[in-house]
């Protein structure tokens, strides 16, 4: 099991969202489009700016065309796989996965763009990368990654769907986030979002950004990690 060890689970939470608080105008001007904060984030200036400057998400990273490729390289070996809902500690449902090494020439060029704006050159990367295949039922449920296994820094492609993931305060779940993820986007969380908040992507039934529904489907997220602190 590939992410053995890798994720730690938290409570699930209903899902709820409120809109009705908004941000003071000095934090609003600074929260990209692609960020949404409760109440309880909206009024801590200091809080919303920590999690705002530590998850960057760059829409159209890759183009139709890169997509296709990633794609076609990654489905004949995804497709042998069965979808399992009862992961071993209940983090994920829905879901099969895969490490990769090797890459054919044009996807290794795609995955370089990747590790070059997510981590400094003196970094220590892990070599694999972690491909999660989520069914259209299937949902990630609230979780930080071990520190014993990856670093600070996680980088995630979307393929195939849009959907939401939410942060979430470990310490006070009051104080939470939603983030759109657009297919073909690229995510970075590091440091505040990556130690100080669970992510999730949220099911199909609770999964709302700024109002609207967003259903996901079939999404495939392709991950790059850096190797633990020492």
């Amino acid at each position: 099991m590939i992410l053995r060890g890798l994720l730690r689970p938290a409570w699930l939470r209903p899902c709820r969202f409120t809109h009705a608080s908004v941000p003071q105008p000095n934090l609003v001007d600074k929260i990209p489009a692609y960020f949404e904060l409760n109440e309880g984030l909206a009024g801590d200036p200091h809080l919303g700016q920590a999690l705002v400057s530590s998850m960057t998400v760059h829409n159209d990273f890759l183009s139709q065309s890169e997509e296709d490729s990633l794609i076609e390289e990654i489905e004949p070996y995804m497709s042998e796989l069965k979808y399992e809902f009862d992961h071993w500690d209940d983090a994920i449902h829905g879901y099969r996965e895969t490490e990769r090494l090797n890459w054919n020439e044009a996807n290794t060029k795609i995955l370089n763009r990747v590790r070059e704006i997510a981590f400094p050159p003196s970094v220590a990367q892990l070599r694999h990368v972690h491909i999660l295949d989520l069914d259209k039922n299937g949902y990630i449920k609230p979780h930080i990654d071990a520190v014993r296994f990856c670093g600070d820094t996680i980088a995630g492609l979307s393929l195939l769907s849009d959907s939401v993931m939410r942060l979430v305060h470990d310490k006070n779940k009051a104080i939470y986030a939603n983030i759109l993820l657009k297919k073909r986007s690229l995510y970075i969380m590091r440091g505040t979002a990556r130690f100080d908040y669970t992510h999730e992507i949220l099911a199909n039934n609770c999964s709302n950004f700024k109002g609207d529904k967003v259903v996901k489907d079939r999404r495939i997220s392709v991950i790059c990690r850096n190797e633990p602190n020492k």
